[in-house]
């Protein structure tokens, strides 16, 4: 499962990211916010915009705005 499909307030842990996706510039940000292999997150908020962009995602005690194709490339599992 990707980001953008995970329930709000259900954590998981992420298994894989596809940084091909994602503009290497993007990438490097989100792998400084601590979006990486065994991160454990879980998704705050969703946009009430037509694409339901952003996604607020809690990253431990920090929250970090993705938008929809960045939360796409990222698979978690559920805890």
């Amino acid at each position: 499962m990707t980001i953008d499909h995970l329930p709000i307030g259900m954590s998981a842990r992420i298994v894989a990211v596809d940084w091909a996706r994602l503009v290497p510039e993007e990438a490097q940000r989100l792998q400084a916010l601590g979006i990486d292999l065994g991160a454990k997150v879980s998704v705050a908020h969703r946009g009430v915009f037509s694409g339901r962009d952003p996604i607020a995602l809690s990253v431990g005690r920090m929250a970090v705005a993705l938008r929809r194709a960045h939360a796409e490339a990222i698979e978690v599992e559920w805890l």
